[in-house]
């Protein structure tokens, strides 16, 4: 049985991002899922993997994506948590069951350094899977598993929020607008950040408290102390990287967290670090999260019947388009590929 995939080929570039077929295996490990894939959700991660900048020695060829959807296919004799016609997504991290992360885990991360999910069928072990949300379709729940989980952890295990908390969301992705949907259920005042009027306007309609269009507004850092009383915002859903985390250290109340995220404005940077040691600020970098983190958000996701923010969803042979639109910023929320 063939499968059709897009894989790296050769060198990076999402010019040598070619359609392609592989050989199924013929029989499955016994605690080994054959997935039938319908969706992947883009990430800047993805990106970054398929023009080589996120991992230059990453081994090719490679399936990128690190999110997907589908229906489960096929079990291993020995699968006890699943059969055939469940509805499932993938976990980033296929080892990463519950807890701190060990170096093991963190290299069982699809996209790179294992094969993703922009396939037409997917192996995965057995707690490599969650169980999909109820309320969602296939093309939203394929956003979950990175900047869904990202922002969970951000917000609910490490941000130290609390009712009448404020955070502070950089941007209009995935993960920012993913992190003001879960402030918002833990009854945060929640303050975001874009260049664009209208997207603030979209994400003042999601429940966003206060917005700032850092275009019009070089020293943003002064309206977000204004806005807080003069004390800083309690959590800072930091996705910028270099680029924007001096403005976030004078952003953040004494004591408060930045979750580190993403690099979007830079990786490296001469940083001044004064802020974070005479304000005592905690700099928390979050990496996603395991599988119990993930069905714990999924939870809520369905007790609230949340659902996430989908930008535009692009055919399976539509996926160099896909990609070069996340490359110029203009999505709000997520972008999808779907093959059904």
């Amino acid at each position: 049985m063939l499968n059709k995939v897009w894989e790296i080929q050769g060198n990076f570039g999402i010019q040598n991002l070619k359609e392609t077929e592989r050989n199924l295996p013929e029989t499955l490990a016994p605690k080994e899922v054959l997935v039938r894939l319908t969706a992947t959700s883009l990430n800047y991660r993805d990106y970054l993997m398929v023009i080589g900048t996120y991992n230059p020695r990453q081994k090719l060829p490679l399936i990128p994506c690190s999110d997907g959807a589908g229906v489960v296919e096929a079990v291993g004799s020995e699968v006890t948590l699943w059969k055939k016609g469940d509805r499932v997504l993938p976990i980033f991290a296929q080892k990463w069951i519950d807890g701190a992360p060990n170096m093991d885990n963190l290299r069982s991360t699809l996209g790179g350094p294992n094969d993703g999910c922009l396939a037409q069928f997917g192996t995965f072990l057995e707690e490599g899977l969650v169980a999909t949300p109820n309320h969602l379709t296939d093309k939203e729940a394929a956003t979950l598993g990175c900047a869904g989980l990202t922002a969970y952890n951000a917000v609910v295990n490490f941000g130290g929020i609390e009712p009448g908390s404020d955070v502070l969301c950089l941007g209009t992705g995935g993960v920012s607008l993913f992190a003001l949907q879960f402030a918002k259920m833990m009854g945060a005042r929640v303050i975001i950040t874009s260049s664009s009027d209208e997207k603030l306007a979209r994400a003042k309609a999601l429940g966003a408290d206060e917005t700032i269009n850092y275009a019009t507004k070089a020293n943003w850092e002064r309206d977000v102390r204004k806005l807080t009383k003069m004390a800083g915002a309690d959590l800072i859903i930091e996705v910028g990287g270099a680029g924007t985390m001096q403005k976030s250290m004078m952003s953040v109340k004494p004591y408060g967290t930045i979750a580190l995220i993403g690099v979007l404005a830079g990786g490296e940077s001469s940083l001044s670090l004064y802020p974070i040691l005479m304000q005592g600020v905690k700099v928390q970098g979050v990496i996603v999260g395991s599988r119990s983190d993930f069905t714990r958000m999924n939870r809520a996701l369905e007790q609230n019947k949340t659902k996430p923010v989908v930008d535009k969803v692009f055919g399976w042979e539509e996926v160099p388009e896909a990609l070069e639109y996340l490359q110029t910023g203009k999505h709000f929320g997520k972008v999808v590929v779907s093959w059904e």
